[in-house]
């Protein structure tokens, strides 16, 4: 076992483990860490824990100190220098008749980068902007272009459930998430309404995709052949996974019946397929 802390330099942003040395620390706390971009000041997410050598990457970096007012005072001067550079920065894209849009500016605690990130439809020669940013800020300037998703998770917002998106309070990394999984957990593939707001397949169809699969291997599919409890053969018609519901459509009759999964006996389970012309359709919501 090893112990760390674990640091967050961004809301929503992925946690890093530290070595604290002798030093309790408690959440909440900000501290200033070495980093491989220089000194950096992230909030404390994790206090003092002892976890497994195997989930860590030596050799830790260490924690330097607890943030002291001298610290805090520099980190607002860092913010209001970003909310500074994002103006002008903005202006010389527009001098420049760059085709591009700025989303964020990050200035590292030492002063010594300032990080612009940015989206863009093709690739920009950005190289003259990276001269006019440096001759005003004296110091090392690196511009980053970047996805739809990581600009969603920088500006943040309100998604369609009413909470904060999932990429900007809990996720920490970008996940591959499927035409196959809105498929599976029976949505409308409808793009307006299996997609964020950054034009891609919402976060959450992966945070529900183990629930689903571990139903569907207990759930008969549409198009399943299955023994009512009588002894009667039914195809299933509609089936609601979450809560087991069936509709089926018994042999010789004209309108379906309800039935419960735990009910009847699957003869001949079903196959979910998303047909080539939808795949085609939606492939672009896909990352």
């Amino acid at each position: 076992m090893i112990e760390i802390i674990g640091v967050r330099f961004k809301n929503g942003g992925k946690v890093y483990y530290f070595s604290p040395g002798n030093k309790q620390i408690k959440q909440g706390e900000l501290v200033i860490t070495e980093t491989a971009r220089g000194k950096e000041c992230g909030e404390v997410v994790i206090p003092n824990k002892k976890v497994q050598r195997s989930e860590v990457v030596s050799p830790l970096k260490p924690i330097l100190r607890v943030a002291t007012r001298e610290d805090k005072r520099i980190l607002e001067q860092n913010t209001r220098r970003e909310e500074k550079a994002f103006q002008v920065c903005q202006q010389k894209i527009a001098y420049r008749g760059l085709k591009m849009n700025l989303v964020d500016v990050e200035c590292t605690f030492d002063n010594g980068k300032m990080l612009f990130y940015f989206t863009a439809d093709n690739r920009v020669d950005f190289r003259e902007l990276v001269k006019d940013l440096a001759a005003v800020f004296r110091t090392r300037i690196e511009l980053r272009q970047i996805g739809v998703r990581d600009k969603a998770k920088i500006l943040g917002g309100i998604g369609i459930c009413g909470r904060e998106f999932c990429c900007k309070s809990s996720l920490q990394d970008f996940q591959s998430v499927s035409i196959r999984m809105a498929k599976e957990q029976g949505l409308s593939l409808n793009p307006t309404k299996i997609s964020g707001i950054c034009g891609r397949l919402m976060c959450c169809l992966k945070h529900e995709q183990n629930v689903y699969e571990e139903l569907l291997k207990i759930t008969p599919k549409v198009g399943a052949l299955v023994q009512l409890p009588d002894g009667t053969h039914a195809k299933v018609c509609e089936v609601n996974t979450l809560t087991g519901d069936l509709k089926v459509m018994p042999e010789n009759a004209d309108v379906p019946v309800k039935a419960k999964r735990d009910e009847v006996v699957v003869l001949r389970d079903g196959r979910i397929k998303v047909n080539s012309a939808d795949r085609k359709a939606l492939k672009e919501l896909e990352e």
